[in-house]
């Protein structure tokens, strides 16, 4: 045993000064600590180097995070409040988005960063000063780039700010040393501010001309229309509206001049109004002339909206402003939202299929059963297929049962679509519509033995909105003021006509009804008729003609 003991201790003996002496015999570069067989010269190059990597790769997401972090503003862009946003992209490029109707995509820049704006809700404030002021319609058009531009400078600012700060808290929790977090710092304002440097320098201003569509814009590029006339149209338009109000005041006075006929102090005075298609502007007009003609009761015969979608509803506040019962019918392009939005107004009365008594007058009225808010089912679109024209002589029919129905006689009934008119011949003396965006007063076909019936079509109050802008002369914003007697007869109306968009001539022009023959001198209008086949074309709705008025007395103004 004894033995076997020394000469394991022998061989330990050996084995140790055979290893000093490999290891006095390898070179000292060569000197390895580590059993991978990495140099300590190459171990800290690549300590180096990973080091370096992760400054890069913490610096880049404190980029991605801050960004998101921190790369929004809110800011007001005309009566808009907007939020405005920024997200890496390689892309580049801005969005608009219009909730609920899509976005507006344009290639307005390179890369690396993505600009979104989103336009929220209207202020009800600056909203209601713009109808109130229509010269602050100049100034907010003309301020709307210096708000764009100062929100984008903000955002730019903010999210830089936002970069560096969650770089440097993000490297120093990673790295706990000063040098590398100051560096990953530096390397993230680099990268940031090179980003929106290359946005600014490859900034093309034109791209607004040639936007793609999303969403429900897709299918109606006609709520932008040709960028650069709209701009155009507009701009004259913001010019010369501050002379609408006072073009607009002289009504009035130009109504006591007229000798034709002379309101008896029992008169009742109905404003009708149609098609406002979202224009501010109608609502101003309506407001003074309410006030000025001492209107008794509004009647608005639809199309309030142009999609009835739900940012829309906030239009119909200015309802509420006018102070008088506001009778009101939806039209093709109202929703079951915007029908609802109005009835909250205090003043407001909602008729669907229904009827109601305002100042002594019994009016019956129903909605348009079509919901249609897109381009093709504009007036110009062509005439009623069929099965369309099924539906609104149904839809005037039903109108016409209710108004037989009512427990006192009907003074007025309200469609909106005139093609809807034709069974509602000898059940009440007038018919009130609007959709064609074109004014004609015509006789129905008389029925043998039931009153004559009188159809009066609106023009658009609104100018048509924005769809007004793309024709080569600007849709006019139209309204009528119909005096009714003690006996709720009609005695004589105005037809109240504003220059289209862009424009301020204000004409005015009062019709008076003869009261041995109503419908003298009036055109007979045909209505379409009930097709067997539902794919068959039927009649085209009435076509717009100008009535001969019995003592027509034409006063323009300007």
């Amino acid at each position: 045993m004894d033995g076997q003991g020394n000469d394991k201790d022998r061989t330990r003996d050996t084995d140790a000064r055979n290893t000093t002496g490999f290891r006095r015999w390898i070179p000292r570069s060569g000197r390895t600590d580590r059993p991978d067989g990495l140099t300590s010269d190459r171990r800290r190059r690549l300590r180096r180097l990973g080091v370096a990597l992760a400054v890069v790769a913490v610096a880049l997401t404190g980029v991605f995070l801050g960004t998101l972090a921190g790369g929004q503003v809110r800011t007001d862009i005309g009566p808009f409040r907007a939020e405005l946003s920024l997200t890496p992209s390689t892309a580049g490029g801005t969005s608009v988005d219009i909730p609920p109707l899509g976005s507006l995509l344009l290639d307005s820049h390179s890369g690396p960063t993505h600009l979104t704006v989103e336009l929220g809700s209207l202020d009800q404030t600056r909203t209601q000063a713009l109808i109130d002021d229509p010269a602050s319609i100049a100034r907010a058009s003309q301020s709307a780039v210096d708000d764009v531009r100062d929100g984008v400078v903000r955002l730019g600012l903010r999210t830089v700010a936002a970069v560096v700060l969650v770089t440097l808290i993000l490297a120093f929790l990673i790295f706990r040393d000063t040098r590398r977090t100051a560096a990953a710092g530096a390397l993230a304002l680099a990268v940031a501010a090179g980003s929106l440097g290359t946005a600014a320098l490859t900034l093309r201003p034109q791209s607004i001309e040639e936007p793609r569509y999303e969403g429900l814009l897709v299918n109606a590029p006609a709520i932008v229309g040709d960028a650069r006339k709209i701009a155009n149209d507009y701009t004259k338009y913001a010019e010369q509206l501050k002379r609408l109000v006072g073009n607009v005041s002289q009504l009035y006075t130009t109504v006591s001049a007229l000798p034709v006929y002379e309101p008896e102090p029992g008169t009742t005075r109905v404003l009708h109004v149609s098609d406002m298609h979202l224009n501010p502007t109608g609502w101003q007009l309506i407001r003074t002339v309410v006030e000025q003609f001492s209107v008794d009761v509004v009647i608005d015969t639809g199309d309030i909206t142009d999609w009835g979608s739900e940012p829309e509803a906030n239009y119909v506040g200015s309802i509420a402003l006018l102070e008088k019962p506001y009778v009101y019918i939806r039209g093709n392009h109202d929703s079951g939202r915007t029908s609802a939005a109005v009835a909250r107004q205090p003043n407001a009365i909602v008729l669907d299929n229904s009827a109601t008594t305002v100042a002594g007058l019994t009016i019956a009225g129903i909605g348009d059963p079509r919901f249609t808010p897109d381009k093709s089912t504009a007036p110009a679109a062509g005439g009623l297929t069929g099965s369309g024209a099924n539906e609104l002589i149904d839809n005037g029919e039903q109108l016409a049962q209710t108004v037989r129905n009512s427990p006192r006689p009907v003074d007025i009934a309200l469609i909106h679509d005139p093609a809807a008119a034709g069974p509602l011949s000898g059940t009440c003396p007038l018919v009130l519509a609007g959709h064609t965006h074109n004014r004609q007063v015509s006789m129905l076909p008389e029925v043998p033995g039931e009153q004559p019936t009188t159809l009066m079509v609106q023009g658009s109050t609104g100018g048509a909105g924005l769809r007004g802008l793309e024709g080569e002369e600007p849709t006019p914003l139209s309204m009528s003021v119909l005096y009714f007697d003690d006996e709720k007869k009609l005695q004589a109306y105005d037809d109240i006509t504003v220059g289209g968009t862009g424009q301020a001539q204000v004409n005015l022009e009062r019709r008076v009804v003869q009261p041995t023959d109503p419908g003298a001198n009036l055109p007979v209008t045909p209505t379409p008729t009930r097709s067997p086949e539902p794919a068959t074309p039927t009649a085209t709705p009435p076509t717009p003609t100008t009535p001969t008025p019995s003592v027509p007395t034409p006063t323009p103004t300007s």
